[in-house]
């Protein structure tokens, strides 16, 4: 199977901030904003593999700044590693004031999914080519990761 560069998975997902996204703070639930990760970290997956894919796990999700009521939220997605079947996306996250045009980081996150073969079971993926810094840096520390969630689930069996 033929590696793929990193930026064929890359997805955008562009929202506005209305009422019924809004906690009391007049700022976006956290809920909603892992729903769109979710979604936009799904999409990059699938482009990647061209297969189903499920997720496996949320790894983090870390806030900087909230997005407030009528700003726009903007997530981006990319494939960053694999690993056999499993593939680590990376969402970064700004929100934009559009009466002003000022862009801020809201968030960072990363997920890892799994493509599944016509009966729903685990199947190859592509490896990943990085090109431009950011996506080589993230391949760079990606094992890093692996390693650490592969630990975090081991501990997790002990109490299951």
């Amino acid at each position: 199977m033929e590696a793929k560069p990193a930026r064929l998975s890359r997805t955008v997902l562009t929202e506005i901030i209305l009422p019924a996204d809004t906690n009391y703070h007049n700022t976006v639930f956290g809920g909603r904003v892992m729903q769109y990760i979710d979604k936009v970290a799904t999409i990059a997956s699938m482009r990647h593999s061209r297969r189903g894919v499920v997720t496996a796990s949320s790894d983090s999700l870390d806030f900087y700044a909230p997005v407030k009521l009528g700003e726009a939220i903007q997530l981006e997605a990319f494939v960053t590693w694999t690993h056999r079947s499993s593939m680590e996306v990376f969402v970064k996250i700004e929100s934009e004031n559009l009466l002003t045009g000022e862009k801020k980081r809201t968030a960072n996150s990363y997920l890892t999914f799994v493509a599944l073969d016509d009966n729903g079971q685990p199947c190859a993926v592509p490896g990943i080519i990085p090109e431009t810094e950011e996506e080589k840096r993230l391949f760079e520390t990606a094992e890093t990761r692996f390693a650490a969630r592969k630990l975090r689930k081991e501990e997790r069996s002990l109490y299951m």
